[in-house]
């Protein structure tokens, strides 16, 4: 029973670290400095978690092995017991740490969810063993550490299988994190139910189990009612719930939808996922994204007689639907299963128009199988397109999934207050398709805002005159505006930029700044309620 607990509590410990960078990637993001607080924080945890349980018995009152027994028996209750205190603390507690400071408040964070159950969980360990020594007639060889480590070692892989296949698609993060924490309360009330194990005061494991286990059911019963509180939300100058959640492997997405307006009956639905808003439509399913008309303006501007167009990610699937009303042949890359079903039964996106492909873009162009005539890359993730997306070798793919005279049309970030980061994608992608067009709305008072690049490998055409009869009167000045100024690339624009490749990115503390200023703003921008889950 000992070493299944073991196997099982080293599950929890990778599980709650899985959780947990799921839990703060909305608050925090999931930058390099990020990530950074998460491993040392978890890893910190054990190191005392360890010296904690092997000091412990050490110990002269450490001396019986029922005594060890006991206290093996209440770290998983105890950790229990954190988790829960943690599941109550940081629905109201993560997004003021966010707003004070994004690398500071992720190792607050961290420590919050995850220094007490790692400190309690790993003290396990080394308890097993002494318990090992105590019971055995003599010391042989390691005197069983390998076997412990190795069983929890397993369990911990385990753990990480059964945390990303079997609860994160179906579970909301809070939800998932307290059932960890009732798996851990129940492991103490099983021993303490054990006749076989000898316990110095079974009571008081039967106590502390018990209450763990009743605090998790109870918050489990009341979970939607307890995060409900903070909705619905009040945002730019509406009021929104959330109609839908989507877990996926990738972040959870949520589809909001405004309040219906009181005589018109109209309202706004945006898919939202991790701080990041993929699309807003109206009622009748328009888009109000700027750059879902930008990236289909200029798809048309370059290429007047598209016949065939890929699109590298799907988001709510409204380029791919507008090109396949053109009669256009599209192809859709999409790595997340939850894109699909949130863009089929919410944005109009319609798979019998379209061939889908559920991979990964940078596999996909990586042995295209066909030449298309325009390539749109629209792929974003937490705070921005993942670093494997931004390197010589990934647009090198790209550039051969182009036909003669294709172009690609890309939807980027831009932080103009650190431009050097730009300038890094644009002298990658340069290394590859040399002909390179910038376009960006003239939004005087945004540090962050879109930027769209149309590049080829030879030469670019002069641009056609497009007409798009659907453009929201919002941003129909900014639209024509913007496709009436291209921005050739030039010297200044490529300033301080190195290539990046797989082999080496000399641009990754560039790019890590610059998600953290995205991150910022999303944090100092919207409610707590829409980060939370």
């Amino acid at each position: 029973m000992l070493h299944t607990v073991i196997f099982i509590s080293g599950g929890a410990i990778l599980a709650l670290e899985l959780l947990a960078s799921r839990i703060m990637t909305p608050y925090f993001g999931v930058s390099l400095y990020i990530w950074t607080g998460i491993l040392s924080i978890t890893l910190v945890s054990l190191a005392l978690g360890y010296w904690a349980g092997g000091r412990f018995a050490g110990s002269a009152r450490a001396a019986s092995a029922d005594r060890l027994t006991q206290v093996y028996a209440l770290m998983p209750a105890v950790a229990s017991l954190a988790v829960i205190a943690a599941c109550l603390a940081y629905p109201y507690l993560f997004s003021p740490l966010a707003g004070w400071s994004l690398v500071l408040g992720a190792f607050a964070a961290c420590m919050i969810l995850l220094f007490l159950p790692l400190v309690a969980t790993s003290a396990m360990n080394p308890l097993l063993v002494a318990i090992a020594l105590r019971r055995a007639d003599r010391q042989v060889g390691d005197a069983g550490a390998g076997r412990v480590f190795f069983v929890s070692t397993i369990g911990s892989v385990a753990g990480v299988l059964v945390t990303a296949f079997g609860m994160t698609p179906y579970l909301s993060n809070y939800v998932a994190t307290l059932a960890v924490a009732l798996m851990l309360a129940l492991l103490t009330l099983a021993m303490a139910m054990a006749p076989s194990l000898r316990l110095a005061a079974r009571n008081v494991v039967v106590g502390t189990g018990a209450t763990a286990a009743a605090a998790a059911v109870l918050l489990l019963w009341q979970a939607d009612a307890y995060t409900g509180r903070l909705e619905p939300v009040a945002y730019a100058g509406r009021t929104w719930q959330v109609e839908a959640s989507y877990g996926s492997l990738f972040g959870t997405v949520k589809i909001l939808k405004s309040k219906p307006d009181a005589d018109s009956g109209q309202f706004l639905r945006v898919y939202f996922q991790d701080g990041l808003t993929h699309n807003t439509v109206d009622s009748n399913g328009r888009s109000l994204s700027f750059y879902t008309h930008a990236l289909e303006a200029l798809a048309y501007a370059y290429r007047p007689g598209m016949r065939s167009a890929l699109v590298l990610g799907l988001g709510a699937g409204i380029v791919p639907m507008q090109f396949a009303r053109r009669g256009v042949a599209v192809d859709v890359v999409e790595i997340d299963p939850a894109s699909l079903r949130v863009a089929r039964d919410f944005f109009g996106f319609d798979p019998a128009r379209a061939r889908v492909h559920h991979a990964d873009a940078r596999t996909f162009v990586g042995s295209c199988a066909r030449r298309f005539d325009v390539v749109v890359v629209d792929l974003f993730h937490g705070d921005g397109t993942p670093d494997y997306l931004v390197t010589r070798e990934f647009f090198h793919g790209l550039k051969n999934c182009l036909a003669d005279g294709g172009v690609a049309v890309f939807n980027t970030f831009a932080d103009l207050e650190r431009p050097a980061t730009y300038a890094h994608f644009l002298a990658t992608l340069h290394a590859e398709l040399p002909a390179i067009t910038l376009y960006r709305p003239d939004w005087s008072r945004a540090a962050h805002l879109n930027s769209f690049v149309v590049a080829g490998a030879h030469s670019l055409p002069a641009p056609a005159r497009v007409t798009l009869d659907y453009v929201p009167a919002q941003h129909s000045e900014s639209l024509w505006g913007m496709l009436a100024n291209p921005r050739p690339l030039d010297g200044a624009a490529m300033a301080g930029g190195r290539i990046v490749t797989d082999a080496r990115n000399a641009a990754a503390h560039d790019f890590a700044l610059t998600q953290l200023g995205y991150r910022r703003a999303v944090v100092e921008a919207l409610p707590p309620a829409l980060l939370l889950n």
